[in-house]
């Protein structure tokens, strides 16, 4: 049996322009669409400006209820009438708390459900805690049109447990909408070889393919130091070779050569996933799991006191 799925992988710059940002992102989809593409991915917090650099309570009213809440309703549009599974990253308030999440849109445009961000990050230019709770969702796979998708975002991407979670809940995807870029305590870290390999990892470790999209371009906000975001959007497959990635001059070896150019854009890869899904279940990975020997991994220190 075949049952192929194109994957696209998308990123841009963000502006302070809310309605700019969310018709660029319309754009990225229909371009991707148009190339073919069943279950796009933009990249977290896409509607603004990254405003996690600073501490400010004047951003909490940027906020909002996920019933009703007009870029989750105007993209569901958008995803049935191009019938793409297509997540929408939002800003999300509920009563008291706050939480960065993701929509999960299948491609008749009926929303599936939501991941709230499990990992919040802090340090200097990513100071997540002081907006975001961290979420209680769990970890979840969706049943879409186009195959079963697992969710995370952002710093979760660097938790091979979250990775893990997802593929053993039968994720045949995984996508990691992100924003990520320069360290402003230190102008000479460089964290992008870093983080593509992280995440190849993932993929190679449980021989599922991932979608990640980063944003691009310097973003300032008042009292905060300038980011800049590195793109470096990509679609690793089941090995963890590098597929495609936005802005790569050259493929060698499934990996970009050399650092890829910061543009806006898309990638798109086709997958078999019945194929994927084959080789996974041959390689053994899951079968000899030893889950009763992981109890360090249900504590922070890795025993219990």
């Amino acid at each position: 049996m075949v049952r192929k799925v194109v994957l696209a992988a998308t990123q841009f710059a963000a502006s302070a322009d809310k309605d700019a940002n969310a018709d660029k992102a319309e754009q990225l989809v229909r371009q991707a669409a148009a190339a073919g593409a069943n279950i796009i991915l933009l990249q977290e917090l896409f509607h603004g400006f990254y405003w996690c650099q600073v501490q400010d309570a004047e951003y909490f009213s940027w906020a909002a209820p996920r019933e009703g809440h007009p870029l989750i309703e105007r993209f569901a549009r958008l995803a049935k009438e191009l019938k793409v599974v297509l997540p929408v990253p939002f800003f999300e308030r509920h009563n008291n708390a706050f939480f960065n999440s993701v929509a999960v849109v299948d491609a008749d445009g009926s929303v599936l459900g939501y991941y709230r961000k499990s990992h919040i990050p802090d340090g200097p230019g990513y100071t997540e805690k002081f907006y975001f709770s961290p979420g209680d969702t769990g970890f979840r796979v969706f049943d879409t049109a186009h195959g079963k998708v697992g969710i995370a975002i952002c710093w979760d991407q660097w938790f091979p447990e979250a990775a893990r979670a997802l593929a053993l809940q039968g994720a045949e995807v995984i996508l990691y909408p992100t924003a990520i870029g320069s360290e402003p305590q230190d102008p000479s870290l460089n964290s992008y070889p870093h983080w593509m390999r992280a995440q190849q990892g993932h993929a190679a470790a449980n021989l599922v393919p991932i979608v990640v999209s980063n944003r691009i371009g310097t973003e300032q906000l008042p009292g905060g130091q300038p980011s800049v975001f590195y793109g470096g959007s990509f679609i690793a497959g089941p090995h963890g070779e590098v597929l495609a990635q936005v802005g790569a001059p050259e493929l060698r070896d499934g990996n970009p050569h050399p650092r890829p150019a910061p543009v806006e854009g898309f990638v798109t890869a086709e997958l078999d996933l019945d194929s994927v899904r084959a080789e996974r279940v041959a390689w053994g990975v899951f079968r000899d799991r030893r889950p009763e020997l992981y109890g360090p991994l249900a504590t922070l220190g890795g025993s219990r006191v």
